[in-house]
């Protein structure tokens, strides 16, 4: 276990981190620099392989369905092992930078390749490698905060991160407008390059490798215990969060995507990557509030009524895409992804955290949702695909709408309240109000 600044103790007979300014201003910096890089080129890949490339070398909402569905799904096998290095691993800067690299080489080399394969190869690299930071970023901040403040830090590196993607989305869009979509795969490369800059201002020793992977005992506790699937697969409730975080990216995922397909149907290709932009922009500037909303009251309201009111918004906007085809129309009804997207990606780290605390899992567990969530997303760009070429593209933000309906009725009928619990495992329950303690099997 690495040093821990002295400081006083909690009421769980640990002592609370104090981290350096140094550290706090890294995590501040490397999530608004990876703000894009992690979550690859979503809906500009979509727009350039439709726009620029086109029907005239194979490229359809259809086959860039399939190109984003295969990265998906090479992101999603590598999202378990991915937790589990980063749950071993003692050098977590050495594989963000490697990661950084990784989707860096992916993105440059995309403007020089055409073919179906080779296209499909690079987007898988950077979906592997995007797999690495979000388990990364939680576990580094995890250990350098520590649990206490788990929660509120985690709000602060989402706004951070959806800060990131404003900016980078204005930049893109306003770059795009002038030098066309291929500008787009320069600036990914550019940020990827600051975020490992970034990393560097994260000093190795304010990390501690155990509280990173949610160990919460004393260091000279004999408490570590091994991380695997197989224990995963025998905490119910980790699994029934794993299938609502699939339900909702199988929602969530393609509407972005698709109304950039349709802005580029209504708009022509030289304004649509700067009007997706602008949905980006306008999304990200919502969720950075909500992001720091949810990360400050998580432990006070709890996370089920938060998550409930993200599946509603999902439903909701999905319903509102469908009542006009106005660009700008469009582009407002984008602004509730502001309040879905943002709510969710505070909340999903904190209520892994939940279900696996003290369990020395967390990074692992969070591997495993991840790939469920992926799963989600992967069928996701497909599922909408073949709905738009068949039946148009109300049909399919109706079809998206409904699944997101599902996941709403899902978590409020099946999904307990996990603020305050703690894993069976630990024998007895530790939620001062006397409810009962969540069962790992």
């Amino acid at each position: 276990m690495s040093t821990a600044p002295s400081a006083p103790v909690s009421a769980s007979g640990l002592p609370d981190r104090q981290p350096s300014t140094r550290a706090l201003r890294g995590l501040d910096a490397l999530n608004f620099t990876l703000a894009d890089v992690r979550d690859g080129l979503g809906p500009y890949l979509a727009i350039y392989l439709i726009a620029v490339r086109g029907p005239d070398q194979g490229w359809n909402e259809a086959t860039t369905g399939m190109i984003m569905t295969i990265a998906g799904i090479a992101g999603l096998i590598a999202q378990t092992p991915a937790g589990a290095l980063i749950d071993r691993s003692r050098h977590k800067r050495a594989i963000v930078i490697a990661a950084a690299l990784a989707v860096t080489l992916s993105c440059l080399a995309l403007p020089f390749i055409s073919n179906f394969y080779a296209v499909a190869a690079t987007q898988s690299l950077a979906g592997i490698a995007g797999a690495i930071f979000p388990p990364a970023l939680a576990a580094i901040t995890l250990g350098v905060v520590g649990p206490k403040l788990f929660s509120k830090r985690i709000g602060r590196n989402e706004g951070f991160n959806h800060a990131g993607n404003a900016v980078s989305a204005a930049l893109a869009g306003g770059l795009a407008y002038l030098f066309g979509p291929i500008v787009v795969f320069w600036l990914m490369g550019v940020l990827a390059a600051l975020s490992i800059g970034a990393m560097l201002m994260v000093p190795d020793e304010a990390i501690d490798n155990d509280l990173a992977r949610g160990l919460d005992c004393a260091e000279e506790e004999s408490c570590e215990q091994p991380s695997g699937l197989t224990a995963l697969l025998q905490n119910k409730h980790l699994m029934l969060f794993a299938l609502l975080a699939a339900i909702f990216h199988l929602s969530n995922a393609a509407m972005l995507t698709s109304v950039g397909q349709l802005l580029t149907h209504l708009s022509g290709k030289d304004n649509a990557t700067s009007l997706i932009a602008i949905c980006i922009v306008a999304a990200q500037c919502v969720m950075v509030p909500v992001a720091m909303f949810v990360g400050h009251k998580a432990d006070a309201i709890g996370r089920k009524p938060i998550f409930l009111a993200a599946f509603g918004v999902l439903a909701l906007r999905g319903v509102l895409y469908t009542f006009s085809n106005n660009p700008f129309y469009l582009v407002a009804v984008q602004l509730l992804d502001g309040i879905g997207a943002g709510v969710y990606g505070a909340l999903f780290p904190i209520v892994v955290a939940d279900l696996t605390r003290g369990t020395g899992r967390f990074n692992v567990s969070q591997g495993a949702v991840a790939t469920a969530q992926s799963l989600g997303a992967s069928l996701s760009a497909t599922l909408a695909g073949l709905i738009i070429v068949s039946a148009g593209y109300s049909a399919a933000f109706l079809t998206l709408a409904g699944i997101a309906g599902l996941g709403f009725a899902l978590y409020l009928l099946a999904m307990p309240e996990t603020r305050g619990f703690e894993p069976a495992q630990a024998g007895t329950p530790s939620d001062p109000t006397g409810r009962p303690a969540l069962a790992t099997a």
